[in-house]
């Protein structure tokens, strides 16, 4: 029996706007091909170090247990969940998407007490709303900061005060915004968030960063039960990212090459910048959409602008746009989830895939992709539309 010869590795080049993974800067990849040492080599704990370091600037934090976790932003998720959640703990979720489901799941799991908060999919939740349920006995609150499966963004910073005037610690997802629009974990007083790295970090997916506040690592000390995970167990992998540099597990190297890489480019451009560069791309893709005659999912104050949802118009068959987008302009966009399957299109504008040339391309391919099943666009009138956004600055 003879071996089959496999190709040589060689993936399209794709403009990737969905909802991650973003493209990833060339510094990055090329980070990524720089040799392996070990995991516990001095020159390799320098790395983590310096790694740790540029991850409190990004989560603005001076949080000591501020790290890595070895998995995508699932195991982020899992991480802070697990860790503070034991049996019977009265823990709510709150749910406006997909992700906050996906948390309700991981509740179970920990055999704590769901309390679930729900509003409809891409609006967000009042003040009102949160401080009713947090006046039972309640030991966590969990909610998604910015939720990939609607674009909508959730304010947290009076939500966490409620949660600390009624001593409930809050945990945070910020997969698809930390890196791409505030995060300020200290003046927030978030006690745990978490994120993912391939969205607005634009750096491969792998490596899931993670900060724990003091009211959080207190209780993670004061647990009665074990944490069911031995490999997300934050007890002793901050052993291993501490002093002690105690074994756990073997550390994706690379990874965390490409991981500090990309966190220095956050760092040159600076938070401020960034975050005006996505909400300027931003506000030009909605400009071009709207001058399209289509409309976007989430009202304006609540929008997130490395996650644009947008309404897809009646008649229209989304997939096939979707289809035309990948096929003929080489551009990765994604559908909606759940109950929004069908309804809408995802388009993220997320670290190094937010850049004035990936706008006005998606609006000129978006144009034609509609034109082939009928629907009329005057002309180029999204790209104008962009473009004096983009004068105005």
């Amino acid at each position: 029996m003879t071996a089959t010869a496999i190709a040589d590795l060689n993936p399209s080049p794709r403009i990737l706007l969905g909802p991650g993974p973003s493209n990833v800067h060339p510094r990055v990849l090329r980070a990524m091909a720089t040799p392996l040492v070990g995991h516990l080599d001095p020159e390799f704990i320098e790395i983590m170090n310096e790694t740790k370091a540029l991850l409190q600037y990004v989560f603005q934090t001076k949080n000591s247990l501020t790290i890595p976790i070895s998995g995508t932003g699932t195991a982020g998720m899992e991480a802070a969940l697990y860790n503070l959640i034991e049996e019977n703990d009265e823990v709510v979720v709150a749910v406006n998407g997909f992700f906050g489901e996906r948390m309700c799941d991981m509740v179970h799991r920990c055999r704590g007490n769901l309390v679930k908060l729900e509003v409809p999919w891409g609006q967000v939740f009042a003040l009102e709303q949160i401080e009713e349920i947090l006046k039972k006995k309640v030991k966590l609150l969990a909610i998604v900061h910015a939720e990939t499966s609607t674009g909508a963004l959730q304010p947290v910073e009076e939500i966490a005060k409620l949660c600390h005037r009624y001593g409930v610690l809050l945990v945070l997802d910020t997969v698809t915004s930390l890196g791409g629009v505030p995060v300020e974990v200290d003046r927030w007083d978030i006690d745990a968030c978490y994120s993912g790295t391939q969205k607005c970090l634009s750096c491969p997916p792998g490596l899931a960063p993670i900060t724990l506040g003091p009211r959080a690592m207190e209780a993670l000390r004061s647990r009665q039960t074990k944490v069911q995970s031995l490999y997300l167990d934050l007890t002793m992998i901050e052993k291993y990212w501490g002093q002690e540099r105690t074994y756990h597990h073997t550390a994706p190297i690379s990874m965390n090459y490409a991981l500090r890489e990309a966190l220095r480019l956050v760092q040159e451009e600076g938070l401020e910048a960034r975050f005006a560069r996505h909400r300027l791309n931003h506000r030009a893709l909605v400009a071009g959409i709207q001058a399209m005659g289509l409309e976007m999912f989430v009202p304006g104050p609540h929008r997130l602008p490395t996650m644009n949802t947008v309404k897809v118009p009646p008649g229209i068959d989304e997939a096939r746009v979707r289809g035309i987008l990948l096929h003929e302009f080489n551009i990765e966009i994604a559908g909606g989830l759940g109950p929004l399957k069908g309804v809408i299109w995802r388009i993220g504008l997320m670290g190094h895939s937010s850049r004035k040339e990936n706008v006005l391309l998606l609006l000129t391919a978006l144009e034609h992709a509609l034109a082939t099943q009928g629907y009329a666009v005057p002309r180029g009138a999204g790209v104008e539309a962009a473009g004096k956004v983009y004068l105005q600055g």
